[in-house]
């Protein structure tokens, strides 16, 4: 698929480009992704738009995310048509002889395994780390769960919703708003995923040293929470804790403000950030605040901190004054931080259009990063269930009769 000029895309073959400028970082490494719904395909996503071979197995009707909201086809929603780009499919039924002899063959020809299912169903199957590296003794294995390995709560079912609350998530809202809640996005699935993925890299750069393997984990209360603690740590990090204007020690004051949000102004919203003592003095002489030049609350950066509350307040009392064009342009001249309010509509009205070859137009989400000598992209459209079973099969059966025809690797 090429971009065209104008921000369109176009579908072309179904199989991988090679140009070298198209083939991504990735290129010539090979993951089996044995991941569900969102956090597990969001990280082989991120491998595959690099340029990785990602062979996604599927059975038992297609993975959850297929169906996660509408979509132009039954196989396909909205989520899936960028989730699953990139990738090929297969059907694979884990609990036959038949479908086990074919994973293990996969295995045997990929740098990577990624899975998602909870760790006494892969030890069932056969599919934890000491049997795959049985078969594969330099993989670079990855698994993600609930809670870690050493934990009781293991082989606990956990979703986003369980690991927001028990990751500070529920707490952080109840704190600013008055009653616990949960953050209206799948927060801890997307940053597990995109923990996974580095560190998947990680595991691959030091292969690439040593010619070794090993075994990742990536537990989501863990990964979240020391997300969450990197600014609500606070001064709850220090031993005793030191405590900020009668404040709790854990929590970061600044952002743990109600008031820390979008401001109406004359015709909208926009949202003005002023984060440094000369943005409260622009903002607030502009506005004609008597004292502007010598209040207290933003002497230093420190006291800005301590009273973002009511400075926050006294920036919302002022932002009606002008219309939201008028604030961007003062904000630009002075170098205030501020932007206008996107919506979720804005931003997919923004992404360029492509034809996939069985849905038709859909919308293109970017990639996440952008490198400039191996940019990577979108080579391929999101399968159908197991569209790539047959295509597979066929390859490995190359790749036993001529074991260096894939990569470096050889297939044992």
């Amino acid at each position: 698929m090429d971009v065209k000029k104008g921000g369109e895309m176009t579908a072309g073959s179904d199989q991988p480009e090679t140009p070298t400028e198209r083939r991504g970082p990735l290129s010539g490494i090979r993951v089996l992704d044995l991941t569900r719904v969102v956090m597990g395909p969001l990280a082989t996503q991120i491998l595959a738009d690099q340029g990785a071979d990602v062979i996604l197995v599927e059975a038992n009707g297609g993975d959850t995310n297929r169906v996660m909201g509408p979509g132009p086809h039954p196989e396909l929603s909205g989520v899936a048509l960028n989730l699953l780009r990139n990738k090929r499919s297969i059907d694979v039924d884990l609990k036959s002889p038949e479908g086990m002899d074919t994973i293990h063959r996969l295995v045997r020809t990929c740098d990577v395994v990624v899975a998602t299912m909870r760790p006494h169903v892969l030890t069932r199957l056969g599919l934890d780390y000491d049997s795959i590296r049985a078969i594969k003794p330099d993989i670079v294995y990855c698994q993600a769960q609930g809670f870690p390995l050493s934990s009781p709560r293991a082989n606990e079912p956990a979703y986003d919703d369980i690991i927001q609350a028990a990751s500070g998530v529920s707490d952080m809202m109840e704190r600013v708003w008055g009653q616990p809640a949960l953050l209206p996005t799948i927060f801890t699935d997307k940053v597990c995923g995109l923990v996974m993925a580095q560190a998947i890299v990680a595991g691959l750069f030091h292969h690439e040293r040593t010619g070794e393997g090993q075994h990742i984990e990536v537990p989501m209360q863990q990964a979240t929470a020391a997300f969450m603690l990197a600014e609500h740590g606070s001064g709850a990090i220090s031993e005793p804790p030191v405590h900020a204007e009668g404040k709790p020690a854990a929590g970061y004051p600044r952002v743990m403000s109600a008031e820390r949000r979008p401001h109406p102004t004359k015709d909208g919203q926009v949202h003005l950030f002023p984060y440094l003592p000369k943005h409260y003095r622009a903002i607030f002489t502009e506005a004609g605040i008597e004292g502007a030049e010598d209040d207290d609350r933003y002497v230093d950066q420190r006291a800005t901190l301590i009273n973002s509350d009511s400075l926050y307040r006294d920036v919302r009392k002022i932002a009606p004054l002008r219309t939201t064009d008028e604030w961007l342009a003062y904000c630009k001249e002075t170098g205030i931080p501020a932007t206008r309010v996107a919506t979720l509509q804005d931003l997919v009205d923004d992404l360029p259009l492509t034809e996939h070859p069985v849905a038709g137009t859909y919308r293109v989400i970017s990639q996440m990063s952008n490198f400039a000598k191996t940019p990577g992209g979108l080579r391929r459209p999101a399968p159908m269930i197991g569209e790539h079973t047959a295509d597979v099969a066929a390859e490995l059966e190359r790749l036993e009769q001529e074991p260096t025809a894939y990569g470096k690797e050889t297939v044992g």
